[in-house]
């Protein structure tokens, strides 16, 4: 059937739902779009200029229910009363990512999803690819949607972070390169609170793929480890390992401070002293990352380039200053206890940790022994602090309830001796005090700039 006679509904008016109107409105589907809330501006003229129709502040049922197929916003959850009835009627519902990558032509898509680490190994692969020259953009979480650009600028190559939400919906959708950097319990409100609902999402990223296909995979994720005992995937695996690799295999280790990569027979070495990326869990991003950039030809000369002058995203483990010898470290994305195991591990002087923010229902055990070697004191940054307390006051001598960043930031500066760290890493989201991790890091620096 020609889309010239379809309806294409979109619920959810923000960068996804925005970027598939405007490329279902390209490819002459009859386009409306349905926002519960408001829709801001910015996405407003977008939608004006392409002449697309929608509402805001409610989903009127019959306009909804009239799809020949619904792109949903990843936000939307199928326990709400318009999924239900969408659900009901039998309607196709696909992401964003699915809708796009049916027009995609003959691109070629690197994918990277997991728990944590994902923005940061989606922007470095980005880098590397586009440093070395490839006709390549990035989409999906960060930059544009995938939809948006294929309809406005295609590439040759598409660097796409992915969360499970959006594997959810999708049916046909293939990465050629897909990337799985680590899975540990993250948004279980979704999935039933069943930790291998949430497993299960997140391996859709290779349900799709061929062995004319790759993915690269941590060997060292007991979650991921225990699902690939008992599921077989088609494409061409490789692993990428803390564990020294002397199979002679595909693939990356660290050995003596050494990251290897081997690739078809060819061996690219590297000092983790020589990259921009400090940390143990950047070591990880960066093996993934260079995997994916040798499968897709690029010269080891070039990944040497990237690797050494590639320092991260704001937000993830950002230094902000040294003042009087302390340093101040923002990992204001740091929003689960994985992630500030990951932040600790990486600090090699006596911290100030600041922690805390809307807990979802945190479980502090997996940082206590990192806490107890290495922080001196917690700041605490949350409204509710009941949780820091049971967890660490028998072991940290110091923990102090704060309002705010600024308050935080002078508290842990009082704490701070010369050659300590004050460390940024909630394991919570914001919206207790704060607009997003974003306005949360970026008063934490405003705050550390000024004292």
């Amino acid at each position: 059937m020609s889309t010239n006679n379809k309806r294409l509904v979109i619920l959810g008016a923000a960068e996804s739902g925005v970027g598939a109107a405007v490329l279902g409105k390209q490819r002459g589907w009859d386009v409306f779009v349905s926002d519960g809330g408001k829709i801001k501006p910015s996405f407003k003229s977008v939608l004006d200029e392409h002449g697309i129709v929608y509402e805001e502040g409610a989903h009127t049922v019959e306009k909804v229910l009239s799809a020949d197929c619904l792109v949903k916003s990843p936000g939307i959850s199928d326990k709400t009363e318009v999924m239900k009835k969408v659900r009901g009627a039998g309607i196709e519902v696909c992401s964003e990512i699915e809708f796009g990558y049916r027009y995609k032509g003959g691109s070629k898509i690197v994918a990277i999803t997991g728990s944590n680490g994902k923005s940061t190994t989606t922007m470095l692969t980005y880098t590397i690819f586009k440093d070395a020259g490839l006709d390549v953009a990035l989409v999906g979480n960060i930059g544009y949607s995938f939809a948006r650009q294929i309809a406005e600028k295609p590439c040759a190559w598409y660097v796409m972070e992915i969360s499970s939400f959006q594997l959810d919906d999708i049916h046909q959708f293939k990465p050629d390169i897909s990337i799985l950097l680590n899975i540990t319990p993250d948004h279980l409100d979704r999935y039933d609170y069943k930790f291998e609902n949430y497993v299960a999402s997140k391996f859709r990223i290779a349900e799709n793929q061929t062995n004319q296909d790759y993915f690269i995979v941590n060997r060292d994720d007991k979650a991921i480890q225990e699902y690939l005992s008992t599921h077989s995937i088609n494409a061409t695996t490789i692993y990428f390992t803390m564990n020294d690799n002397t199979t002679g295999n595909d693939g990356g280790s660290i050995h003596d401070d050494n990251m290897r990569l081997l690739y078809g027979g060819d061996y690219f070495d590297m000092s983790i002293h020589d990259l921009a990326l400090r940390g143990k869990h950047n070591q990880y991003n960066s093996m993934a990352a260079g995997i994916s950039a040798r499968i897709a030809g690029i010269r080891k000369e070039k990944l040497r380039e990237t690797f050494t002058r590639f320092k991260g995203l704001e937000h993830r483990l950002e230094f902000v200053a040294t003042i009087r010898g302390v340093d101040f470290i923002n990992d204001s994305k740091a929003t689960n206890v994985n992630s500030v195991w990951f932040a600790l591990e990486s600090m090699d002087k006596p911290t100030i940790l600041i922690l805390g923010g809307q807990d979802k229902g945190n479980d502090y055990t997996e940082i206590m022994d990192l806490v107890r070697k290495k922080v001196k004191a917690i700041i605490c940054l949350g409204v509710n602090n009941q949780p820091i307390h049971d967890a660490f006051d028998s072991m940290v001598d110091t923990i102090i309830e704060t309002n705010g960043a600024a308050e935080a930031v002078h508290a842990a500066y009082a704490c701070a001796e010369t050659g300590d760290v004050v460390l940024l890493a909630p394991a919570c989201a914001s919206f207790d005090r704060f607009n997003n991790f974003e306005d949360r890091g970026a008063q934490f620096k405003e705050a550390v700039r000024s004292l």
